[in-house]
């Protein structure tokens, strides 16, 4: 591909001939780069499609293109950003004869990557998401010009945030947008719903763009590759081989990915205006509700969730909160949010119960405990459970959270919400909560609190008469 004729006009260097043969697809991908509108690309699909190596061709060529710009290559884990994809930005660096300790100086140390002449830098950049490190704080203030995830796909949305935020180095300057380019097989995470489906259902806005990769995209391939690529598993082979973003990897899983990312944007049934008295309104408290998961022996987050009807309008996390404390709190949000003790709703299970022995009228949530009469499930979370993945894949419910992080928690906890020996006859059952742990790293209190909020539709509490 000919790039001399772009604007500005590159460097002696970039003349002499720093080019690729581009695919027609990363022809697609660098016109998007290059237009005036996109802020954020999402080249997205099967593997083999050249994505990693587009990243890097272009990351090179604009620090030629821009002497003395700033950019980042960042991955979910540092190691494996320099055992793959920093190889691949190397190979690009050999091809164009742009030589280590001449035309570039590296150091393995600071992660740095500096062009001569002009001066121009890459950061490599590990973006995963640590508990000591919420916000990203390791990051720093450094400012960028632009800058590419590779398998973005492995990071949190926040990271990406995070990045999106940093890249404002001298843009004016040299009269360019802030650009983000990111690279991944299909994935279930943020990336499906804001790039992937919005680009489907045509509602992506001006700024952002997504480029579907496909195996046949690139004509380099090996067969060979090919061939390997077909003999993986079924789920393997719908994300790789054909770059299926619409695969379903788990039979077992009880809530369907597209009903789990609509929990955040559903339209759920209005309220029941309030009651009067004498000319006086009352507050609506008929379904408003408090749903409490209490840290376990040992864990150190509560969650307090408030609903109106089916929608969640608060959700609130506490770290290393006392029974004390939590029981203060929720007496803090049945004030706020009009919420009766009958209303309420805590895990009995564990330290749970020091909470409800504390707050007199309120309901106990106990999971092993016998299902509602007449229901086949081994216990009442069970029971709970299957309630609440029929409701969220009616789209009868409706989640409001801005936090990315709690809302991204939210999505991996209910993705983990399976159905537990589906091809035996019996009581319906679930994955055990250890399970979810093992696969998350963490307790699922988010998804617990959505199971909870079905307990009172089973056991509809006592209407208020005046």
């Amino acid at each position: 591909m000919d790039t001399t004729q772009e604007k500005p006009q590159f460097t002696d260097k970039i003349k002499r001939g720093i080019s690729w043969s581009a695919t027609s697809k990363q022809q697609v991908a660098l016109a998007v780069l290059n237009d005036d509108t996109t802020t954020e690309l999402l080249f997205g699909g099967a593997a083999g499609g050249a994505k990693s190596f587009l990243g890097c061709a272009w990351l090179v060529v604009n620090c030629y293109r821009y002497p003395g710009s700033r950019w980042l290559l960042g991955r979910a884990v540092l190691k494996q950003l320099k055992q793959s994809t920093l190889l691949t930005l190397f190979d690009v660096l050999r091809r164009w004869h742009l030589r280590k300790d001449r035309d570039y100086f590296y150091n393995a140390q600071e992660g740095v990557i500096k062009f001569m002449p002009g001066g121009s830098e890459i950061y490599l950049k590990d973006l995963a998401w640590y508990p000591s490190d919420p916000d990203y704080d390791s990051l720093g203030s450094t400012e960028y010009t632009g800058a590419f995830i590779d398998e973005a796909a492995q990071i949190r949305e926040k990271a990406k945030n995070t990045v999106v935020s940093r890249l404002r180095y001298r843009l004016d300057e040299f009269n360019i947008k802030p650009k983000l380019l990111m690279t991944c097989n299909p994935t279930k995470n943020f990336l499906y719903g804001e790039f992937y489906k919005a680009h489907k259902m045509g509602t992506l806005p001006p700024n952002k763009k997504f480029i579907m990769s496909r195996v046949e995209d690139n004509p380099f391939l090996p067969k060979a590759y090919i061939e390997t690529l077909r003999t993986l598993d079924k789920t393997s082979q719908q994300r790789l081989l054909y770059g299926n973003w619409e695969y379903d990897d788990d039979p077992s899983v009880l809530v369907d990915f597209d009903a789990i990312t609509d929990l955040f944007t559903n339209i759920v049934e209005g309220q029941v205006p309030g009651k009067t008295v004498t000319g006086v309104a009352l507050p609506d408290t008929r379904n408003r509700y408090i749903v409490c998961d209490v840290a376990r022996f040992g864990e150190d987050r509560t969650v307090i969730t408030v609903w109106k009807g089916w929608e969640c309008v608060g959700v609130f996390v506490y770290r290393k909160a006392s029974t004390k404390t939590v029981a203060n709190l929720i007496k803090q949000y049945q004030t706020k949010y009009n919420v009766p003790s009958s209303r309420v709703i805590v895990d009995e299970d564990g330290i749970g119960g020091g909470v409800k022995d504390q707050l007199y009228g309120i309901n106990g949530f106990i999971a092993n405990t016998r299902p509602f009469k007449g229901q086949n499930y081994t216990h009442l979370k069970a029971q709970c459970a299957y309630a609440f993945a029929a409701r969220a894949n009616a789209r009868g419910m409706a989640i409001r959270v801005d936090n990315p992080d709690i809302r991204q928690s939210f999505i991996e906890e209910i993705e983990q919400l399976k159905a537990k020996d589906i091809d035996k006859d019996g009581k319906q059952a679930i994955n055990s909560k250890d399970d979810m742990k093992q696969a998350l790293g963490r307790s699922p209190d988010f998804l617990d609190c959505c199971i909870m909020r079905m307990w009172f539709d089973f056991k509809p509490v006592a209407r208020l008469t005046f």
